[in-house]
């Protein structure tokens, strides 16, 4: 009889300590649920993985499938071993996905269904488990399937509850992707073990170009009674290989081992390897990492690579809901998924190097993604950085975007420049930073043929007018000549983060050219432009607009693309209009670079503040995406800290819960985990700057130890209330000295120490004087 998976995993289960009462029992895995943000376009990846690990193995559902598997689905149509996570846009990878049949009638594989439609069988609702390292579901044809994986490899055990039946089950491979991209494909068998293999050549589902990705399955348990190959629903046996090709794109194809007849309790494991070299490689991969077809001692080893990444953090939660614990754990878990550790699996370039892909899409990981990272493994986001570098030396520019070896598409500006910013500023280590900033340099000053995949659109038009026009007449590169506003925006921040590197790295006068363009954000904003709802005058004035080549303004609503206005017209696409993925009432927050100035062009603190709770509570913001992030703690820069903290208690658990929909929109590579783990630490970053806005923790106690120096930073919550009624800082003390000031920088994650927040429940003078507010281009005048 087979164990039941979860009592196989307690008998590796190790000890993390508990911060308060050290109790032995306690598990932090256990507070991890990779099934939240499986519903409702969340597109979460559920499956077993390894931080940062190629192989994702998990169950495709037919629908919204991007990461995989859907919870609000309701049937399976395969076992793929690649995918990405929380992706918007087309499903992503999913390549040649297993399924097994338990038996066919009259035992004639003629009569299984083969074609990926008609194959499809439902699951049981409430089978699904997941666990890190860990995914099983059971079919309602009797199939339970459960699936963990090591960095390049994956591990199913298929066994059935058929009762006593004699099964003689099918195992097939499919040349399929999820988004149907294949171009040409290629299985074989051999007809004495049933090992399949093969390749394919997809594309790629938010970029250009095409990756072709080997596979490598061999069996365990059964003997192999029958091989062959396959197309759509029509069966040949002893014909062991196939060859697909474009036209049949959509056509399930493959090859198959059928075994003789095994008993209901016995099982059946499948063990793929997959290389972007070669068949070899992916064959090598998988006998390296999993010589022994050892499940419960892969997912025991999975598990511990997991608690080796988390015990990096130790909370005091004392009082505190198994829920918001869980939403915190489960958010950091999402954060270290991606991007993905593809060393020794680039053949584009040969590289001492290491190669990260799955940047997906730094437009939406470098608002906390990366600065989550940074605190808790300084030394992946170091080698993440330098492949950042080294894509750069060998394609010519820093990427937006990038997956499945392919260049993605741009969304803004070139936002790898923060990221790389940021982690000079947090004095990351080894990194080529000249190098670095010869990259980031090119991008604000180099064309590209094409800014549809890298660096930066208008650049003459940046540097003569100083924006982005509507309807740009660019002619020196290629690329959608749409989001003029938001591009200008972001270009002028990007410019920001140039001109901090240049300040520490002694280029002097790109410094003060790279100021003046990070003000540039002036230039599209309308002073006297007005704003309705249905009609009525939501009595605020002033919103960045666009504006044509010759200096006039064209209009764009400034509902436009929220919630209550088109809400999914500005997209990637010819009619994708002047701002992106929100609205102008959204995009005329974002100068994080010079707030003095726009809190002033706003109207001073208390016009701001009005109009900063107007964004929350009109139905305006939409906080599943990631620009919507800061604007929670922008209140820290008027001095309002407690309404900040009250804006994150009101989205957590509000929008960021334990339900299988509860991430607001799809969780982008792990952003919207990052933004709920980092809201709830209490220090939340400024991506870009040396700063993390300082709020009231969620926990009463929580350390973070950083892997590089060994130091421990604690934030300690005095008068800590769990039903959260006292969540306005009235004092806070560094180190046991008074800290009047809002913010902090990275040097008490690098140094370690204690951050002691008293709390109360009326907001209170701590952090409001004009000189406790963080830094910004222009002084705060009021």
């Amino acid at each position: 009889m087979l164990l039941d998976v979860f009592t196989t995993l307690a008998l590796f289960a190790c000890v993390v300590y508990a911060k308060d009462n050290e109790d032995p029992k306690f598990d932090v895995l256990d507070y991890v649920d990779p099934l939240i943000g499986t519903a409702n376009g969340g597109h979460s990846f559920a499956g077993a993985t390894l931080p940062f690990g190629m192989a994702k193995a998990v169950a495709d559902t037919e629908g919204e499938n991007q990461g995989g598997f859907a919870y609000d689905t309701t049937k399976v149509t395969g076992f793929s071993h690649m995918h990405d996570s929380g992706t918007g846009g087309a499903a992503s990878l999913g390549n040649f996905p297993i399924f097994i049949h338990p038996s066919c009638p009259e035992n004639d594989p003629s009569k299984c269904k083969w074609q990926q439609t008609d194959r499809a069988t439902v699951w049981k609702k409430g089978s699904p488990k997941a666990r890190p390292g860990y995914f099983g579901i059971k079919l309602e044809n009797g199939v339970h399937a459960e699936i963990t994986a090591t960095n390049r490899s994956a591990l199913y055990r298929f066994s059935f509850e058929n009762g006593s039946e004699p099964l003689s089950p099918i195992v097939l491979v499919d040349l399929m992707d999820l988004p149907q991209s294949r171009s040409e494909g290629f299985a074989s068998v051999d007809s004495s073990t049933g090992r399949l293999t093969g390749n394919g050549t997809f594309s790629p589902s938010f970029g250009q170009g095409t990756y072709t990705l080997h596979f490598c399955v061999d069996f365990k348990g059964g003997k192999v009674r029958e091989t062959g190959s396959w197309n759509r629903n029509s069966v040949v046996p002893n014909q062991n290989t196939i060859v697909t090709s474009s036209s049949a794109r959509t056509d399930s194809a493959g090859t198959y081992a059928h075994f003789d007849t095994i008993e209901a309790n016995d099982s059946i494991l499948a063990r793929v390897g997959v290389s972007f070299m070669s068949v070899d490689q992916a064959c090598r991969n998988a006998e390296k990492e999993q010589p022994d077809f050892d499940f419960a001692g892969t997912v025991s080893a999975a598990e511990d690579a997991w608690r080796e990444k988390l015990n990096v953090i130790s909370i005091d939660a004392d009082q505190v809901s198994t829920d918001l614990q869980k939403v915190f754990w489960s958010g950091v878990y999402r954060t270290m998924i991606s991007p993905q550790d593809y060393t020794g699996e680039n053949p584009l370039w040969e590289s001492d190097e290491p190669y990260y892909d799955s940047y997906y899409c730094i437009w939406d990981s470098y608002r906390g993604v990366h600065q989550l990272l940074t605190l808790m493994d300084p030394a992946s986001q170091s080698l993440m950085i330098r492949s950042l570098i080294d894509i750069y030396r060998h394609e010519g520019y820093l990427p937006d975007c990038r997956m499945s070896l392919c260049k993605g598409w741009t969304q803004g500006g070139s936002n790898a420049d923060v990221l790389i910013a940021e982690a000079y500023l947090k004095k990351i280590e080894n990194i080529d930073w000249d190098t670095a900033y010869e990259a980031v340099v090119k991008d604000a000053e180099v064309e590209p043929p094409n800014w549809d995949v890298e660096g930066r659109g208008g650049l003459r038009s940046w540097k003569n007018l100083g924006y982005i026009p509507k309807g740009d007449m660019d002619t020196v590169g290629r690329g959608l000549r749409t989001r003029s506003v938001s591009r200008t925006l972001e270009y002028a921040y990007n410019d920001f983060c140039i001109a901090e590197m240049a300040q520490l790295m002694g280029h002097d006068a790109d410094y003060e050219k790279y100021t003046r363009r990070a003000s540039n954000w002036k230039n599209v904003f309308k002073k006297d432009q007005k704003s309705y709802i249905k009609g009525v005058d939501t009595n605020f004035t002033g919103f960045v607009q666009p504006r044509l080549p010759n200096g006039t303004w064209d209009y764009q609503d400034p509902i436009f693309c929220s919630p209550l206005m088109n809400f999914d017209s500005c997209y990637l696409n010819a009619n994708g209009h002047e701002t992106y993925e929100g609205s102008c009432w959204l995009y005329t927050f974002y100068a994080p670079q010079d707030m003095g100035s726009l809190i002033t062009t706003l109207g001073g603190p208390k016009h701001f503040t009005a109009r900063l709770n107007y964004l929350h509570e009109s139905g305006i913001l939409y906080v599943g995406d990631e620009q919507a992030f800061l604007t929670v703690f922008q209140y820290h820069y008027v001095g309002r800290p407690s309404l900040s903290t009250k804006r994150a208690h009101f989205y957590i658990p509000s929008q960021f819960n334990t339900s299988v929909s509860g991430i607001p929109g799809n969780d982008d590579g792990g952003a919207m985990g990052s933004f709920a783990a980092l809201s709830m630490i209490g220090l939340f970053p400024v991506h870009g700057q040396d700063v993390y806005l300082i709020s009231a923790p969620f926990f009463k106690e929580i350390s973070i130890r950083n892997k590089v120096t060994g130091k421990v930073a604690t934030i300690r919550a005095l008068n800590f209330d769990a039903g959260y009624k006292a969540i306005y800082i009235q004092s806070v003390k560094r180190d046991g000295k008074p800290w009047s000031r809002n913010w902090i920088g990275h040097d008490f994650f690098a140094e370690g120490g204690a951050l002691e927040v008293e709390l109360g429940e009326k907001e209170s003078e701590w952090g409001t004087r004009i000189a406790d507010l963080p830094p910004s281009m222009s002084e705060y005048q009021w």
